[in-house]
Order: C-alpha cells, then structure tokens, then sequence
C-alpha cells in the first residue's frame, strides 16, 4: 500500500470521511419516475402563477368552483424560499439519497421522486377530501420569475403551468394600498409622509395634482412586473408548449365564464355546465382582500375600489406615467394594454 493512501486511511480513521461542501445539481424527475410516480399520486396537477396583486386569487377561487377541480393557495413550492427543493438541497441529504449501501435508489438520486411525492401528497391529500379528479396550487411569483418555471418543470414535466397576468400600471396601485393598510415595515420617511397627506386630503391625489408613490417605488415595481412577464412567459413557452395556458386579468373581469371555460377546458374537465355561470358572478360579487384591508386600515383603503380595472387612470400623475413608461412602456403593448407609447 502506498504511503499516501496509507495517510489517507488513518486521516478517515481519526477524522471520519471529509464532507462535500456543496450538493450536486439536483437532478430531473424522469419520464419513466413521473409514471411511477402517478402510481400512487394519480390526480392530474397544474400551478397558476402570477406577479403579485395580478388576480391569482381571485383565479383560484373561480377555479375550484367547477365539479372535477380542486386548488388551493400558497404552497409556494417554486416561487418563495425556502422553496421544495431545499428538502434535499445539502451534501448529507445527497449522500443518504445516492449513497451505494442504499439499495432503494437504483443507483439514481432519490431527491427528484423524494420532491414529488411530497408535493403530490401535499395537493392530492386536499383533493381527496373535496372529491375532486384535478388539482393545483396557486402561488404567486413576483421575485424568482424564470428559474421557478425551470424548477417546476424539474419535478413537474406533466403538470399544466397558468400565468394571469394583470396591467402593470394596476398592479402598482394595488400594491401600494397593500402597502400603506400593512404599515409594512419598507415604508420610507417619504411614504410616510405621503400617508399622512392622504389621510389629511385625499381630494389632491384623486386628480393627477399629487402622486401616491415615490419615483424608487415605480421603477422597483414596474421593473420587478417587466422581469416577471418576460422571463415566466418566456420560459413557459418553451418548457411548457401547449400544457401552458395565460390570459389577462382584465379579460377575465370583461367575461369570466369565457375565460373560465377556456381555463376548465385547458385542465382537462369533462364538461362545463352552464350553471356555473351563476356561481362564477356569485364568488367575483364578494372581495375577500377588500374586507381584510378595511378591517386593517378602513380610512386608507377605502380610498381606493379593489379589483377594479384601470385605477391607474384616475391616480396616476403626469410624472408617474412618464417613469412608468420609461421603464415598463414596451411590456405593456406586448401584452396589449396600449396600442403604442402614446397613451
């Protein structure tokens, strides 16, 4: 035996083996674990993803009115760390779920199917109860944008993916309120103040004369919006082809059993009844967020009509148009919110 590999032996001896510092890259669930996998987890699954204030919720509370479907909210598997993938995300966790003594693993990683099937149990425990054939997760997506795509399609190459997408100009407004209610603790000294003024005369940034935003706060926002749209559109068209579904908020206030039919139809029901026309009109009569934030902070919030299309006409300064053109202007014709930059 060799001097160095005696060395190396007694080195294992006294000190143990030495620790990888960094995993390997997870690996991909594949075609043939995905199959045996819905084995066990057989109920179809899709994700609806969404920037933040865009109507996910409002999404899934019209989606889980039909018959064959279940979803519920905030699971944030893929869109907010810690994120499902740091279960195995540590050198011991891949040297237990790839180790060769383990006779379990076939000599593959553990860690995709460890992943998908608490996912899977996650979902399909809740869809068991409601007697539902079809089942997802809303959760939204406002800072990890592609890779959360990336990360789905990682675990979830058979699931379905729906964006809703809202205008950007809405979304700014809806999560300034959210903002001032929460009392969040980003606020500046300037958003304070600007709280303060809004209590004390409300009138002055109803017509254009004063801003209810610092200019930071459109840029971070209206930034955060243009990455979001690019990178999760971008990329769900390519990993997700036909298994990927958007549409507009706006649309789906315009005419919800158009757009709730397209989406039911997307996830695979076997019929849409008519009758749920009523119920559609009857969930999107109740707000849910629009009485938690009176409950909250009835003076600010009620400064402000939630859910609504095109507030950002009525609040918007001639100096908030032009930063929030500047930086998210294109964005906004892509997805035909302006027929150019002329608004």
């Amino acid at each position: 035996m060799s001097l160095s590999r005696v060395k190396s032996a007694a080195r294992i001896l006294l000190k143990g083996e030495s620790k990888k510092k960094n995993r390997s890259v997870i690996p991909a669930i594949t075609r043939e674990e995905v199959d045996e996998v819905k084995q066990f987890f057989p109920r179809e699954k899709f994700f609806i993803l969404g920037h933040a204030r865009s109507g996910t919720t409002l999404l899934m509370r019209l989606a889980r009115l039909h018959p064959e479907v279940h979803c519920n909210y905030q699971a944030h598997f893929f869109t907010r760390k810690p994120l499902l993938k740091s279960l195995v995300d540590s050198p011991d966790i891949e040297e237990w779920l790839t180790r060769k003594s383990n006779r379990w693993n076939q000599g593959r990683d553990l860690s995709p199917l460890v992943l998908r099937a608490t996912a899977d149990f996650i979902m399909e425990r809740d869809a068991a109860r409601e007697r539902k054939r079809i089942v997802g997760d809303k959760s939204p997506s406002s800072t990890i944008h592609g890779q959360a795509v990336r990360d789905m399609r990682a675990i979830y190459p058979d699931a379905k993916l729906v964006y809703i997408v809202r205008d950007g100009r809405d979304v700014l407004i809806s999560e300034r309120f959210r903002n001032f209610v929460e009392d969040s603790k980003f606020l500046s000294a300037d958003d304070k103040r600007i709280i303060s003024d809004l209590r004390s005369d409300s009138a002055a940034f109803s017509d254009g004369r004063r801003s209810i935003f610092t200019e930071s706060f459109i840029r971070r926002v209206a930034k955060g919006w243009v990455t979001n749209l690019h990178e999760t559109d971008d990329e769900a068209r390519k990993l997700y082809g036909k298994n990927y579904f958007s549409l507009r908020y706006e649309d789906l206030l315009n005419d919800p059993f158009k757009e709730m039919s397209r989406l039911w139809k997307f996830l695979g029901v076997k019929s849409v009844n008519k009758s749920l026309a009523k119920k559609i009109q009857a969930e999107m009569s109740s707000n849910p967020d629009e009485e938690w934030q009176a409950k909250r902070d009835e003076g600010i919030a009620s400064f402000l009509p939630k859910g609504q299309a095109g507030n950002w006409q009525k609040l918007f300064s001639a100096k908030d148009r032009s930063v929030f053109k500047e930086v998210a202007g294109e964005m906004l014709v892509k997805w035909k919110y302006e027929k150019d930059l002329g608004w």
